[in-house]
């Protein structure tokens, strides 16, 4: 995992001395990236034997490592266990994935709805990685 300089954004405090949770600068964004059926074949957790070897999407790998150049903050984020991690990692670094942290355990299944006290964006992977681009849709929102 190369590292990335983000430690001033990590340390910010309020003016009482607080920690807070820290908002990236304009332009900067912060990536949370599936990696089955997302960056590579899509391998499930019951045959982890199969994580080694799985195909990397090259347009993902050229796409992700773009980002992470421009100073984007690549997080992966698996279903996979943490009995996965070595395995994901090691198959991360074999392909030249730039990132700088990797979450595991993420819920199975899809349908997501996530809540968060952050702005919240979602693009749903439907085979390429391109450009992302502007699209107006409807959303559920909370009725405040």
């Amino acid at each position: 995992m190369k590292e990335h300089n983000l430690d001033k954004l990590l340390e910010q405090k309020e003016d009482q001395g607080q920690w807070v949770s820290p908002v990236l600068p304009g332009g900067m964004k912060n990536y949370l990236i599936d990696i089955d059926g997302t960056i590579c074949d899509d391998i499930p957790n019951e045959q982890p034997e199969r994580m080694a070897t799985a195909n990397v999407y090259p347009d993902a790998l050229k796409t992700l490592n773009e980002w992470y150049d421009e100073g984007h903050v690549i997080c992966f984020f698996t279903s996979r266990t943490e009995e996965h991690r070595e395995i994901t990692q090691q198959w991360l670094n074999k392909h030249g994935f730039l990132y700088h942290s990797l979450l595991m355990g993420k819920p199975r299944g899809g349908n997501y709805h996530w809540i968060d006290n952050h702005l919240v964006k979602a693009t749903r992977y439907n085979g390429k990685f391109t450009d992302l681009v502007d699209k107006e849709v409807t959303i559920q929102v909370f009725n405040d």
